[in-house]
């Protein structure tokens, strides 16, 4: 397997740059993939090529490289965010512009205002002065002619040496009208003087650059805000046990299992288990979610979080890089560092844009002096061509609203892996969603408490407690915890008899008690109809009644079911109004499924799938568009690496980054719908930006060149060099508005065109979209006792699919039978060993 390794590099200026050291990178033998993001000044490398050889090839290029560890998973440090170019090109702006308003006094106001000068200093004197301040700017901003003469040797000009030679030439050509004007007569002088010097110019050029390059790196610097505060939030001590004593250390040297303490308003330092106290915890630092969690013992808690107003003793899981913030900062910087699809095009002109702006100047120069224009005018045109043509904005529109998406992304628990992921989201057409725990809640709870005509609620909620107490069952589970949450008390049970797939027995108080499924409790009491009739709709709603009865009397019923969560409807209401058709793929049969689904208002339910299957069923999804699919992000890595986009919801502390392209810290399906949001709108930003930063060129290059000098507009080099300065600090400051966006509005949400026409496409099939023909595959029917609920479906169905040569079961406690399909033979005796071993009867197979 390839290695990736990352990389500092030195000395890039521009797009043209990038190209640059991507094609030298890309040339060494044994690298396999070279992705260079101006941005973040950083390379990540895959390949077997070692540091030493890419290293190498970098300053062969002309520029300087170091090996920083990014691309193997190392963490990112403090000092690697921070801003270090901003004040330094502060620092030379600022002595930039002193001199420039000593120049601008000379060579504006003295020869064209006649300003006031020392005595004895004459027209003559001006000029030499002009010549040194001018000079003294120049020197300043000096690296714009090293980096430019450098690209030049290496053969790849870049944005340095279109200001180079724009500034330089303009000084030069100053410098030979100062010899002229020194050999000739007074009145030859003055008009020299006048209208052939360009020192100004020249350093006005610099000088202008710089205020933009100064904008352009602030707004690259604040690009990374989102990071600098998630690390901000982690402590720099924290207080661990040792020897019995709390005592005060850097977090860098807690270790795993080192039992640490955390007070109240304290950050907790690093990833672990509570072992004793409890207290509610703010996650919003990694999960976006403002309300604070109740933490107990046995739970996680993760660095850079809140301990609101307990006190609580933990043992360490996880430390360093290995924490829960540490990998979603690593991810965030390693997305922001890989190159989206769609700058690819961007990459390409950049390649090639600085020699073509080369040699349009050159062009325009030649054709205004055949024209007859004259040196000075036609020198005018090719500098202002050189100086207004910016290759910046064409590379920094991408990475920069990437950075900024993958920022505000970070701070509402959305994580994205790669840049494509971000820019590729927002196209899917089709959204797949797994039922359990990602729709559902993914335990089951009661939903329905009927007690029997003249029998307390409370009696019937008491006995049930009591009853299910002892018992490990999910769905006695779900009735002991609704139970505790109503703060009833249950009395001892004693002589307890499972009665396996039918319920249990005990005796509380001297009186038998009775629980389980209509067919138990049918012989110890009788059922009226109308009960009956209520445990058939509860039923048709894929909830499970419990029946529970008090000697020869019956107390009533209990359903339990696993639910949706609360925001489920809505984001699948959501889903479609941003365009998408929706399909619920699940394991469950087909009557709790079609529950669920028509609950959630999904378009399309695919019950009884398997792992593999959910895999063909995102295979056959994909004529119809780009397809989404949100799951677990464990059992249903499969599906989510064959989606287009794979999506693992409530992925919380355990982060499973590799199983999908987006990791969603919470378990919340609204996260699905805000994801898509902000990609969506950091796509859009992206078009925003590579439209100015092409029409800015296409526009102003001919402007420059003097196109439009018949109908009277002209472009000097000083303004040619403030619309440069403007082009690459207004892509970034777009990008910048991403920061104000708000994912989860859904006000605004609408289907673009295509989508909709598509969308209505599907919805006029006649067929589902997940229908396609089978090959005849053999199927047996296993009838079996003692099934009652979807838990005990849920057990046979693993039981039979772990089997090599089974392809799918159908499981029904109702029917009491396990149709399961094989793709090869299968001896009887087999298939009955493996459901009789999870304690059920197998009473024939067919």
């Amino acid at each position: 397997m390839s290695d990736v390794t990352g990389y500092k590099i030195t000395g890039m200026s521009c797009a043209a740059c990038q190209a640059h050291v991507e094609k030298a990178v890309s040339g060494v033998e044994g690298v396999t993939k070279c992705e260079v993001s101006l941005l973040t000044n950083s390379m990540k490398v895959e390949g077997s090529a070692g540091p030493e050889e890419i290293i190498r090839a970098v300053e062969k290029a002309g520029y300087g490289a170091e090996v920083s560890g990014a691309g193997n998973g190392a963490s990112v440090s403090e000092d690697e965010l921070k801003d270090t170019e901003t004040p330094a090109m502060l620092r030379r702006l600022i002595s930039s512009v002193i001199m420039l308003l000593v120049l601008m006094y000379f060579s504006m106001g003295v020869m064209m205002f006649d300003r006031p000068v020392p005595a004895g200093i004459t027209h003559a004197h001006v000029v030499l002065i002009e010549a040194v301040l001018s000079g003294i700017i120049l020197i300043i901003n000096r690296k714009f002619f090293i980096s430019g003469t450098k690209a030049v040797i290496h053969k790849a000009p870049n944005m340095d040496t279109l200001v180079a030679m724009g500034a330089g030439v303009s000084y030069i050509y100053s410098l030979v009208t100062v010899v002229r004007i020194f050999n000739t007569c007074a009145q030859d002088a003055m008009q020299l003087m006048m209208n052939e010097l360009y020192f100004e110019s020249a350093a006005m050029i610099v000088t202008l650059i710089t205020v933009g390059k100064t904008l352009e790196s602030y707004s690259k610097g604040r690009t990374t805000d989102a990071l600098k505060s998630l690390m901000k939030l982690a402590p720099k001590s924290a207080t661990v046990i040792r020897d019995g004593n709390e005592t005060e250390v850097p977090v860098e040297e807690v270790k795993v299992g080192d039992t640490y303490v955390i007070k109240p308003g304290e950050n907790i330092p690093v990833d672990g288990i509570v072992i004793s106290g409890s207290s509610a915890v703010n996650e919003s630092a990694l999960t976006g979610e403002s309300i604070p969690v109740d933490k107990q013992p046995g739970d996680k808690v993760s660095a850079a979080c809140t301990n609101l107003n307990g006190f609580m003793t933990c043992r360490a899981e996880r430390v360093g890089e290995d924490t829960t913030l540490s990998e979603i900062i690593r991810m965030v910087k390693d997305a922001s560092s890989t190159k989206a699809p769609i700058a690819r095009i961007a990459d390409k002109v950049s390649g090639i844009f600085v020699p073509s702006v080369m040699g349009i100047a050159l062009i325009v120069f030649i054709i205004w002096i055949i024209l007859g224009a004259g040196i000075p005018y036609a020198l005018t045109r090719a500098i202002t061509v050189l100086v207004v043509s910016c290759p910046c904005a064409l590379g920094l529109a991408t990475p920069v609203a990437i950075m900024v998406g993958n920022g505000v992304g970070a701070k509402n628990g959305i994580l994205f892996k790669t840049s494509a992921s971000l820019e590729e989201a927002g196209r899917s057409r089709i959204a797949v969603l797994d039922k359990t725990g990602t729709l559902t809640k993914g335990e089951p709870v009661v939903t329905d408490v009927i007690p029997a005509p003249g029998v307390p609620e409370d009696l019937l909620l008491r006995t049930a407690y009591s009853l299910e107490t002892k018992s490990e069952h999910p769905l006695a589970k779900a009735v002991v915890s609704y139970a505790s949450e109503k703060n009833l008390e249950s009395e001892e049970a004693a002589d307890m008899h499972i009665h396996p797939g039918n319920g249990l027995s005990a005796r509380i108080g001297g009186t038998e008690v009775n629980g389980g499924n209509e067919r138990f409790i049918s012989g110890k009491c009788i059922l009226s109809d109308e009960m009956k009739k209520i445990s058939e709709k509860l039923s048709s709603e894929g909830k499970t009644p419990l029946y529970f009865s008090k000697e020869d009397k019956l107390l009533g019923l209990i359903a339990v079911s696993d639910v949706l969560k609360e925001d489920s409807v809505k984001a699948i209401s959501e889903l479609k109004s941003l365009g998408l058709r929706t399909v619920m793929l699940t394991g469950d049969n087909e009557l709790t499924a079609g529950a669920i689904g028509n609950q959630a208002g999904v378009d399309e339910i695919v019950s009884g799938v398997l792992p593999s299957g959910k895999e063909s069923v995102i295979k056959s999804l994909h004529k119809y568009g780009k397809v989404l699919m949100v799951g677990d992000g464990i059992n249903d890595a499969p599906a989510l690496t064959t989606a287009d986009t794979g999506m693992a919801i409530g992925a919380g502390t355990d982060v499973a980054i590799d199983a999908g392209d987006v990791v969603l810290m919470k378990s919340s399906l609204s996260d699905v719908c805000a994801a898509l949001r902000l990609s969506r709108k950091t796509l859009t930003v992206i078009h925003q930006n590579l439209f100015w930063a092409f029409i800015y060129n296409l526009i102003l290059i001919p402007v420059a060149a003097g196109a439009f000098t018949g109908i009277g507009l002209q472009m000097s080099p000083m303004f040619g060099a403030a619309a440069m300065s403007l082009s690459s600090f207004t892509v970034c400051m777009n990008a910048l508005r991403l920061n104000l966006f708000k994912p989860y509005d859904s006000s605004r949400d609408r289907a673009p065109g295509d989508f909709d026409r598509e969308r209505k496409l599907l919805d006029n099939e006649e067929k589902s979209l997940t229908d396609s023909p089978r090959e005849a595959e053999m199927t047996k029917t296993i009838n079996i006792e003692g099934m009652m609920c979807t838990h005990c479906e849920a057990s046979v169905k693993k039981a039979l699919e772990a089997l090599d040569g089974v392809s799918s079961a159908e499981v029904s406690h109702e029917k009491g039978t396990a149709v399961v399909t094989l793709s090869s033979e299968l001896a009887d005796d087999v298939l009955k060993k493996a459901v009789e071993d999870r304690d059920y009867k197998v009473t024939g197979i067919e």
